[in-house]
């Protein structure tokens, strides 16, 4: 087993970080806009409502939603309501929190195996784990089709859940890498060398190798799948 850190090949490829991070930045500007509208709308109604500003009727106020009318042209008006509540701004915080944690979690996501140490980085945190001590589960499993390499239906799984004994610590491996649809085959060796090296034997040792037996037949896999 080497020494040397490797940065596995994890994450979205460059295409479809900048789909991702383009939406996310839509995503906060829209919750943003929802969230400055009250404090705007405000301020507009007091324009229109100001001393020698006021709309004469509602033919010359028309054009706003009935919502941001000028008390004496709505009928349902309250007289001392200057405005829209600020606090209807706030439905607006969580499309502004989901578009930022997005860009984080596109931009971050990466993972690093130093040993047996398995380093993960997401979008707020990064978590450590020695696979060779772990628990280690599949993840999320697919079936292979008729026409993939392999008989037909045969598990594939498409992630290492490792989690650290007595704890619900854990880290997530992806196997798929930037844009490929597996993780190239020295790092999938290099996993499978990680959680078999010196493990203890235990009572976990017997999914952590067949875990570590999948990832090397998926390395043996010719690149072109």
């Amino acid at each position: 087993m080497t020494n040397q850190e490797l940065r596995l090949s994890v994450g979205a490829s460059p295409g479809q970080r900048v789909v991702a991070v383009a939406f996310g930045v839509l995503l906060t500007a829209v919750g943003a806009a929802f969230v400055a509208l009250p404090l705007v709308a405000d301020g507009l109604l007091r324009r229109l409502t100001g001393p020698g500003d006021a709309f004469a009727s509602y033919e010359e106020a028309r054009d706003l939603p009935p919502g941001l009318l000028p008390p004496g042209l709505s009928d349902s008006a309250d007289p001392n309501q200057s405005g829209p509540s600020p606090f209807v701004g706030l439905c607006g915080l969580p499309f502004v929190l989901l578009g930022l944690f997005l860009v984080l979690r596109v931009l971050r996501t990466a993972a690093w195996l130093d040993g047996s140490r398995a380093r993960v980085r997401g979008a707020l945190r990064t978590r450590t784990v020695d696979l060779a001590t772990a628990r280690i589960e599949s993840g999320a499993v697919s079936y292979r089709e008729a026409d993939d390499d392999g008989p037909a239906g045969e598990p594939q799984a498409r992630a290492i859940l490792a989690t650290e004994p007595g704890s619900a610590r854990g880290v997530t491996i992806p196997l798929r890498g930037m844009g490929l649809p597996v993780l190239p085959p020295s790092e999938l060796r290099a996993l499978a060398e990680a959680i078999t090296t010196g493990r203890p034997g235990d009572e976990l040792a017997g999914d952590a190798h067949a875990v570590a037996d999948h990832l090397r037949r998926l390395a043996e896999r010719p690149s072109t799948d």
